[in-house]
């Protein structure tokens, strides 16, 4: 096991993954943790996997920077997707992250949130009678991706009827993020965010004729800015949308769905929730740890710097390993193991420091309300033939999982 264990570590990368890997990669993850946690890969980038070291680099955004534009440029070039992923909140360094994420997190403030509640009940109650009459369903289609859509789809107040289009260009736009993707998987990204911004011109100049009210509605709150006069560029208003609907789709949706799939295979974990429901709120931070929604961060170091004995030159591209952070033996103990009862958990599936996920409150309710209420409902819920993974690495998640009610 040591041996093959070591032959992971050294034969590992990022841009050449097999089926295994993308099926469980959590033993090539320990793998590199014991063997090479600061793993050189051949394209010159460092590969991250211990906590201690994931922790230091995102506290430290002097030395590691978010700015992407020199690392997308090659991948890129001067394309939309360029101009998307180096304006979006996630993808800058302060001062202009600071500034940005400001404007967001005053639109996400705990009361806003706590607002939403009663009508996220609600939607998560309406996918369960629709589920309750098919018997048969398919969980992430049905209930896991339809609840952010929604959910983001009234904090900017997209009319009902036309958020059809939001999961397909926000799979695109984020798929697009992959170490290593296709001619195919490039055009997809770059029409998805021509096709939403040109829908963001539209619905940005309608709210400025009747804006909503700024306390709920978040792109009135963006378009309005703060009392001291701070307001978004054009071009920051537009993309910064899209980051919201990106960053709190894909990752919520990813949590319900890895969630419930792995209540379902740990029918001890599923029976203990089931007999006390206020581990609810344990229960989604463990999910959050067990199986990360995002696997990975990235960052440039600026200046010459050392991490694990290693010794990194300024300019070099280094990969943040969330999901392997969050089963370091280190932090956690027994980290293989799913317990919904664990704490402290201090995991970093919303990252920490400066960057840590202006929408976690956000995302905790949801993942709360939607899992609690669907176990409460279909307590004998069960898989009804394999589920299917999305084929990624940065989100992991499933595109689909069929299941019977019980």
């Amino acid at each position: 096991m040591n041996t093959n264990a070591r032959e992971l570590a050294a034969d590992f990368d990022l841009e050449k993954l097999t089926d295994e890997f993308y099926a469980d990669p959590y033993p090539t993850y320990r793998a590199l943790r014991e063997h090479a946690p600061v793993k050189l890969l051949p394209n010159g980038s460092y590969f991250l996997t211990r906590y201690d070291d994931l922790v230091s680099a995102y506290k430290n955004t002097k030395l590691f920077s978010s700015d992407k534009k020199k690392e997308f440029a090659p991948k890129y070039g001067a394309s939309l997707l360029y101009e998307h992923h180096t304006t979006s909140l996630v993808f800058n360094d302060p001062p202009a992250h600071t500034r940005v994420r400001r404007l967001i997190m005053g639109a996400l403030s705990p009361r806003a949130i706590a607002q939403m509640e009663p009508d996220l009940i609600a939607l998560v109650d309406r996918l369960l009678d629709a589920i309750a009459a098919k018997g048969k369903f398919e969980l992430i289609e049905d209930f896991a991706s339809a609840i952010p859509i929604q959910v983001i789809g009234n904090l900017l107040d997209v009319p009902i009827d036309e958020r059809e289009p939001l999961r397909d260009w926000s799979l695109a736009i984020l798929g697009a993020l992959e170490p290593v993707i296709s001619a195919d998987v490039f055009a997809r990204g770059n029409a998805a965010v021509k096709d939403f911004l040109g829908y963001l011109d539209i619905l940005v100049e309608r709210r400025r004729i009747r804006p909503g009210n700024p306390e709920r509605d978040v792109l009135t709150r963006l378009i309005q800015g703060e009392d001291n006069g701070e307001r978004l560029t054009p071009k920051e208003l537009l993309h910064n949308c899209i980051f919201l609907l990106n960053a709190g789709h894909e990752t919520t949706t990813n949590l319900i769905g890895n969630g419930l799939v792995a209540l379902s295979g740990h029918p001890a974990q599923k029976q203990r929730l089931l007999d006390h429901p206020d581990l609810i709120k344990t229960t989604v931070e463990e999910i959050l740890r067990f199986e990360s929604s995002n696997q990975l961060g990235n960052r440039m170091t600026t200046e010459r710097v050392e991490l694990g004995g290693i010794t990194m030159a300024a300019g070099t591209p280094v990969t943040l390993c969330i999901g392997a952070a969050n089963r370091d033996p280190g932090q956690f103990t027994d980290p293989e193991n799913l317990d919904i009862g664990r704490t402290p958990n201090r995991h970093l599936a919303f990252g920490t420091g400066a960057h840590q996920c202006a929408g976690m409150a956000l995302a905790r309710l949801e993942g709360a309300i939607a899992v609690s209420r669907f176990l409460a409902r279909f307590p004998r819920y069960a898989l009804n033939g394999p589920p299917v993974r999305g084929g990624r690495v940065r989100f992991r998640g499933f595109l689909r999982v069929p299941c019977v009610v019980g």
